[in-house]
């Protein structure tokens, strides 16, 4: 699967999500630190890619407006082991076609 990890989440979860032989761009390395959310989720869409954000509220809303591959919104937790846990779980429960232009929480 391809992935988009927006600004707000952990970096090392790009490196889980590598070792587990997934497609991983950070926001920062296609677009400005300044855009939108729908310019994220634009992006997303275009590059084929789910999205992977902490802004729950905003991207819950541009979902029923906009389209999109999938959206995970990752819950934050008390350390970044349980967030990776989470996000593990997620991926092992919904597989692929779970994910797939749906808006799913880690």
């Amino acid at each position: 699967m391809k992935f988009l990890l927006d600004h707000d989440v952990p970096d090392d979860l790009s490196y889980l999500l590598r070792e587990l032989g997934h497609e991983v761009t950070l926001l920062r390395q296609v677009l400005r630190c300044t855009a939108s959310d729908a310019e994220v989720l634009e992006n997303s869409f275009k590059n084929d890619c789910l999205l992977i954000t902490c802004n729950r509220d905003d991207f819950l809303n541009l979902s029923q407006k906009a389209r999109h591959h999938g959206i995970i919104i990752l819950v934050r937790r008390r350390t970044r082991t349980a967030e990776r846990a989470a996000l593990l779980r997620l991926l092992e429960r919904a597989g692929p076609s779970g994910l797939a232009d749906n808006v799913n929480f880690a």
